[in-house]
């Protein structure tokens, strides 16, 4: 018997705006290349006034904190994000499987400098499409669209 708490996921919720932001600024910061554009009041703002209305948002639960999101919009992932102590254990596939499963294809950008997630998209099977130089990102760093085809 494991002493992890069990995963639990769900549709966000209004009032998980705060953890899901706090959580993905601690994803962020564990990325040494990506650079820091936003206070924590937007990234508040962005999670609880733009993502959770306009975006089908999912959670993964670990007892009563959020360790992991994923926003769909139409067949794009727009984030996914994980507690970087909670990488590792099937939470981001949960995730991806769950929130895309009625998908016949499904696209997404990626960082170019982000391994860790190009491996993790390539092993669900998603192709890189084309690359990017970062002109059509906030943040200014290469990109890569890849592309899930059922």
């Amino acid at each position: 018997m494991s002493s992890f708490p069990e995963i639990l996921l769900r549709p966000a919720t209004s009032s998980d705006a705060a953890a899901i932001a706090t959580m993905m600024r601690a994803s962020l910061n564990a990325f040494d290349w990506m650079p820091v554009l936003h206070t924590p009041d937007e990234d508040l703002f962005f999670i609880r006034d733009i993502l959770l209305p306009s975006q089908q948002v999912t959670v993964a639960e670990a007892g009563e904190r959020i360790v992991g999101f994923i926003a769909v919009n139409g067949d794009w992932v727009e984030q996914l994000y994980l507690d970087p102590a909670w990488t590792g254990q099937g939470i981001g596939s949960r995730l991806l499987v769950q929130a895309t499963g009625g998908l016949s294809s499904v696209k997404l950008h990626c960082f170019q400098a982000n391994s860790g997630a190009r491996r993790f998209y390539e092993r669900h099977g998603f192709r890189a499409e084309a690359f990017g130089d970062g002109s059509t990102n906030e943040e200014g760093l290469p990109d890569i669209l890849y592309v899930l085809r059922r």
